[in-house]
């Protein structure tokens, strides 16, 4: 049964943040599937050299889509907190403005996607062999990415609103769609990596199909014209708390164009094919803990809004430490079973020989990384803004960049897979310290989401 969104205030936290994370963490799950099934497809069918197109197309794709999912955060915190304190009216106005600037800004960036696609891929490090490939996964995709902004956007909306169960089904969709499609278009039409392009694109419509469906006949939010007109102070709310979670994609794809040409000049093609199966595992491993992340920001944002103090505290606590039970878990199963794990992608010997050590040593610090997402998320759902958008970007900004352009040069491909574990525990530490220090604050104010 569905939580509605006076029911985030109200129920136990342990069983409203099992409510709202098992359908997140499902919908994660299936779509972390989705990618890994597609790359095995890919990497089994096509070839090892064919993981490396898509582990450079992939981060343009998702730098462009991911306008969504930001606004779909940053709007789903200014939401979820006007749901919280009843203001109806407003939480309709926010979700107008965050489908404006959705579908503008995402129409605006995949048309520029298309004109200069041959420098952006020559700078996320399609080199080589890699152009070729690349260049076909490309295309398809990025003229579908407006409807798989729209997508990620809605998503955050849904579960803003306590439906967690519809925001896991608009998750699955695309995952059985793409699935199957990659069946049809790879396996027995032999389309090769155009086929696994027009299988994900359709995949993406599909989702947004799902989605509409679901604002037209079950959502909270019936809009009408009226409310999609922009509004500054909206607006400006929204775009404050977006930029943490953009700024994070932002960074996330500075990282993959460093890692690309990194991996590229230490180890070649390989390489980037090695990055690419850890990449994939790192989202279909650790999904149990994004899926808490996403059922505790609406259960956070919305007794933020009510001004529960103690709520919101609870909830914090609650997430920490059942994510970090299952990131342990997590780690102790990559432990043991790289080897295995890795062997499922590609029959590649020289990727086979150079994954599982370093598939161990990106997951080593998995077992605290609890801390770090949880707080960062804590500040956003509070509309935090400048406190969220530090917290966000200390791994990758502040650390992980830095440290993959050191290492390799005194250390050579070992130096990439040994800074992910660095700085994960750099970045947790400083997100421990904020968010010890903001668990001390006991009133909530009128004014605290100004700090």
């Amino acid at each position: 049964m569905a939580v509605t969104s006076e029911e985030l205030g109200s129920q136990d936290i342990k069983k409203l943040l099992i409510k709202q994370a098992v359908p997140s963490s499902i919908g994660i799950l299936f779509m972390s599937v989705n990618i890994l099934i597609d790359t095995i497809f890919v990497g089994q069918w096509i070839g090892s050299l064919a993981i490396a197109a898509l582990t450079v197309v992939l981060p343009i794709t998702f730098l462009i889509s991911s306008l969504g999912m930001a606004i779909g955060v940053g709007g789903g915190s200014v939401l979820s907190r006007a749901l919280g304190s009843n203001d109806r009216e407003k939480a309709k106005h926010v979700f107008g403005n965050q489908i404006m600037m959705t579908f503008i800004l995402s129409m605006v960036f995949s048309v520029l996607g298309l004109i200069f696609s041959e420098q952006m891929l020559l700078l996320f490090g399609a080199k080589g062999a890699i152009m070729k490939p690349a260049r076909e996964f490309f295309i398809p995709i990025i003229i579908s990415v407006p409807f798989l902004a729209l997508c990620m956007m809605g998503n955050n909306i849904i579960r803003a609103e306590g439906k967690a169960k519809f925001a896991m089904v608009a998750m699955i969709i695309p995952a059985f769609v793409n699935i199957a499609l990659d069946i049809i278009f790879i396996k027995l039409m032999n389309l090769g990596v155009f086929g696994a392009a027009l299988a994900t694109s359709i995949s993406y419509f599909m989702c947004f199909v799902f989605v509409l469906w679901f604002f037209v006949y079950k959502s909270e939010l019936q809009l009408n014209a009226r409310h999609l007109k922009f509004q500054t102070h909206i607006l400006k709310e929204i775009t404050e708390l977006s930029f943490v979670t953009f700024s994070r994609q932002g960074v996330v794809s500075i990282l993959a164009i460093i890692l690309n040409h990194t991996l590229y000049f230490y180890g070649g093609e390989h390489s980037i094919t090695v990055y690419g199966i850890i990449s994939r595992m790192l989202m279909f491993a650790l999904f149990p803990i994004l899926g808490i992340t996403q059922g505790f920001l609406p259960i956070a944002g919305y007794n933020y809004g009510a001004k529960n103090t103690k709520r919101v505290h609870e909830s914090v606590i609650v997430s920490i430490k059942y994510s970090a039970i299952l990131a342990t878990i997590i780690f102790v199963a990559i432990l043991f079973f790289a080897q295995s794990v890795v062997s499922v992608f590609t029959n590649d010997p020289k990727v086979i020989a150079e994954t599982p050590n370093a598939l161990r040593w990106v997951f080593a610090a998995s077992p605290i990384i609890a801390i770090q997402l949880i707080g960062a998320a804590y500040f956003q759902a509070a509309g935090k803004a400048k406190k969220a958008l530090l917290l966000t970007l200390t791994k990758q900004g502040f650390f992980l960049i830095p440290l993959v352009l050191i290492l390799p040069h005194f250390l050579g491909i070992f130096g990439v897979w040994i800074a992910f574990p660095i700085a994960d525990v750099l970045s947790t530490l400083i997100t421990a310290y904020f968010l010890k220090k903001e668990m001390n604050i006991k009133p909530i104010t009128t004014t605290d989401g100004l700090l």
